[in-house]
């Protein structure tokens, strides 16, 4: 710590605020709000931290700046606003959420109903409703939307003396050429507006009120109209899951996972006791603080949702980030009304939450399925590019990995999970009951064992020579399996097979005989392929464990 930022942190007032670190070329690396800057900014520079990142971020501190707020609440909406401005390199950043569109009501005389992307968010243009995450399912509401509410289709008049086609299937109701009022039109827009904010009840009943004024007044091929639209929205309300009955009740209900450096979540939205849509969110993270992206996206969200405000946010995951009041304050000066926040803890909160997780667990296991369909496609590259990193002799075309499960040393077994180009091979999977170590815990004896056992087998039918094969541990468990390795005198490297192993806590690379560490990009696809074939070493020989267990208390 220099003496110029040694004489700045003592500057630093107990007061609320934003705190700027700096780097030596003068660029903001990280943002930060506290509710007390000088005891945030304290801990900073006089204490040990676990993270990695944050001992990275501090070396590299080499000026402080702060602005002071007159609340936490205030520092809260300061601190998204400097991210968002800066970028900092240290803070995180959910860079692909402009990928979610919008509904918009476009500003004019006789608005149009458009969707649009994140980007083109000027409030001058409209209302906006969003984000939505599904566009399939945007443009069949689009359609449905059009279809009830005959809304002006062009931007500018096709003809300059008669209505359109667009007029004539009743999908228009010809603004353009006087054929009806604005007062009318604005009645439309209105209900259109009801039906994007979840009010389909108030919607309903609107619609039913000018069916009956139109009927009372002779106009019935509006009243018909009318009926029509009526039954379609009833259609789609039936459609709808009834969550609580007789209730007006609006709720968002949050559930997050994460999992080999994916992070999928899921909000579940009810509106009067309806669950009117459900959003999917996924990120493909460079950390594994789920926690602390979850709480970026949570303020992201909610500083961007063009959508009316639910009554109340529930979530487990959301005791984890704590500052309940905090965020209730924030939340209330961006929507201004009292938005309550429930850890969903018992009774039908706890339910939506299950609920919600189940629809997380699902997202998550789409997302794997389409990352792993792009590196079977992609395996040549993918292949390739792992060769070059890991600096192996072989293509890894076929790759193994084992993994050792016990409790303390009782019922210890063994798995041998295969990946050929790129894909599990679920019919070269082996399992393996350990005998030498029984009753006493030694994965170094329990490794050899193994490896003995599958290594002797070479060559022979369905025993194929691995290209690679993976160790799950960092360099000690390497260097272990190494020594088995050339005691069984078996060949390594070209024509042989590749060792490398895999530490989970920062994901490094380990190579036989190097002290360094490899690094592989997080968002990498060579990266979760050699995570996903670890996992799954981990996951089968679990299972085979259980199995045993199992067996072993019924007998």
């Amino acid at each position: 710590m220099n003496d110029t930022l040694r004489e700045t942190i003592k500057l630093v007032p107990e007061q609320p605020g934003c705190y700027l670190y700096y780097d030596k070329d003068g660029v903001i690396i990280y943002v930060g709000k506290a509710k007390n800057l000088k005891r945030r900014v304290y801990s900073y520079f006089h204490k040990q931290h676990d993270s990695v990142k944050t001992n990275v971020l501090v070396s590299q501190i080499e000026r402080l700046e702060y602005i002071i707020t007159d609340s936490e609440v205030e520092a809260l909406i300061l601190e998204s606003h400097l991210i968002k401005k800066h970028k900092p390199k240290y803070n995180i950043l959910l860079k692909d959420d402009k990928k979610y569109p919008y509904f918009l009501i476009t500003d004019e005389d006789f608005p149009r109903i458009q969707i649009v992307r994140k980007k083109n968010l000027n409030p001058d243009k409209g209302k906006f409703y969003g984000p939505y995450t599904d566009i399939r399912a945007m443009h069949s509401t689009l359609d449905f939307l059009k279809k009830i509410f005959p809304l002006k289709q062009c931007k500018t008049p096709k003809f300059s003396n008669r209505p359109c086609l667009y007029y004539h299937i009743g999908k228009c109701l010809a603004p353009c050429q006087g054929k009806v009022t604005p007062e009318e039109y604005k009645k439309l827009i209105r209900q259109v507006e009801l039906f994007l904010s979840g009010k389909q009840s108030e919607l309903l009943k609107q619609i039913q009120e000018q069916m009956q004024k139109y009927s009372e007044e002779e106009q019935f091929e509006k009243a018909a109209k009318m009926r029509d639209s009526y039954l379609d929205l009833q259609k789609t309300l039936e459609r709808q899951k009834v969550v609580y009955e007789n209730t007006k009740l609006n709720e968002d209900v949050f559930a997050l996972l994460y999992e080999d450096g994916i992070l999928a979540i899921v909000i579940m939205m009810i509106r009067e006791g309806r669950l009117i849509d459900k959003k999917d969110f996924t990120y493909f993270v460079e950390d594994v603080d789920k926690i602390e992206y979850f709480e970026t996206f949570f303020r992201e969200y909610y500083s961007t949702l063009k959508l009316e405000f639910p009554d109340k946010i529930i979530s487990k995951d959301l005791e984890e980030i704590g500052e309940k009041e905090l965020y209730e304050d924030w939340l209330k000066v961006l929507s201004g009304k009292k938005v309550g926040i429930n850890y969903g803890k018992r009774g039908k909160y706890s339910e939506l939450c299950e609920l919600a997780h189940k629809n997380a667990e699902n997202l998550l296991e789409n997302a794997k399925l389409k990352k792993m369909a792009q590196i079977r496609d992609d395996f040549n590259e993918v292949g390739s590019y792992l060769a070059e990193k890991l600096k192996l002799a072989n293509f890894p075309n076929r790759i193994e990995c084992y993994d050792i499960s016990h409790i303390q040393g009782t019922n210890t077994v063994a798995s041998m999970v295969v990946f050929q180009n790129g894909l599990p091979k679920k019919t070269a999977y082996r399992k393996f009951k350990i005998r030498m170590t029984e009753g006493k815990p030694d994965d170094f004896l329990s490794m050899k064992e193994v490896l003995s056992r599958r290594l002797a087998r070479l060559g022979e039918p369905k025993w194929e020579k691995p290209d690679l094969i993976i160790i799950d541990g960092g360099k000690g468990q390497l260097s272990s399996v190494m020594q088995i390795v050339s005691d069984l005198g078996v060949k390594v490297g070209k024509d042989g097979i590749d060792f490398v192993s895999l530490a989970k806590r920062e994901e490094e690379v380990f190579l036989p005989n190097q002290s360094k560490s490899i690094l592989l990009p997080r968002d990498s696809n060579a990266l979760y392929l050699i995570q996903r074939i670890r996992d799954e070493a981990h996951r089968f020989a679990i299972t085979y464990h259980r199995d045993l267990r199992s067996k072993a208390i019924i007998n």
